[in-house]
């Protein structure tokens, strides 16, 4: 089988977990990283996980022209307004956005999920369930029926979205933190690490514009 070419955006810890995912999946070859040249303690990045880094932001029009296809591999713990920049940035100039699929994860065929996200390692997406676009489902995230999640939501490791639930958009649980069934999360929510969430104040809003 034909590997397609993708770019991936965002060379930190997230982007490593996405490489794994990447190359278990097995459908793309990843052409090389955006990411700065440099690393906040100055020392130079010439690859990772032996990907080279191709460019920066600034280079993505050029990058285009070789690659159609992109996955933006930044998480968004304090903030997903990054990812939402560069998602749009991207859209403008036309990049395709696969949804990538651990092979080890077990995703309904009625479920849902939208462009550009995510299914790590041992996650579940199960019947009925709807994920949006340029989402983070991440390792042993469990989705449970009929939940609704709306774009750019991280689900951080072991996170458990019961049944018929709605997280909206740009909203951030953490690792281990427990949502009860049919509750609705406005966007912005921001769910702390192993958090019981038995009511719809049990969260706070992103404070940012």
């Amino acid at each position: 089988m034909t590997k397609v070419p993708i770019i991936l955006i965002g060379g930190g810890g997230h982007c490593r977990s996405c490489i794994d995912v990447i190359e278990q999946e097995g459908r793309f070859k990843i052409l090389g990283i955006v990411e700065k040249k440099t690393s906040k303690s100055g020392k130079e990045r010439g690859s990772i996980f032996d990907y080279p880094v191709i460019g920066s932001d600034s280079d993505l029009p050029l990058l285009r022209e070789r690659c159609s296809h992109a996955l933006i591999t930044i998480g968004g713990i304090k903030s997903q307004t990054p990812r939402i920049r560069i998602f749009e940035q991207l859209k403008k100039l036309r990049f395709e956005f696969p949804v990538i699929k651990s092979p080890l994860a077990y995703i309904s065929q009625r479920s849902q999920i939208g462009e550009g996200s995510i299914i790590m390692h041992h996650s579940i997406v199960n019947a009925g369930a709807c994920i949006g676009s340029n989402c983070i489902l991440n390792s042993k995230s469990l989705i449970e029926h009929d939940v609704e999640i709306g774009n750019n939501v991280h689900l951080s490791t072991g996170a458990i979205i019961n049944g018929g639930s709605i997280i909206g958009d740009g909203s951030f649980i953490g690792s281990g933190a427990i949502l009860i069934q049919g509750l609705n999360l406005p966007a912005k929510s921001f769910v702390r690490a192993g958090k019981l969430v038995v009511a719809e104040t049990d969260y706070k809003i992103y404070l940012e514009n």
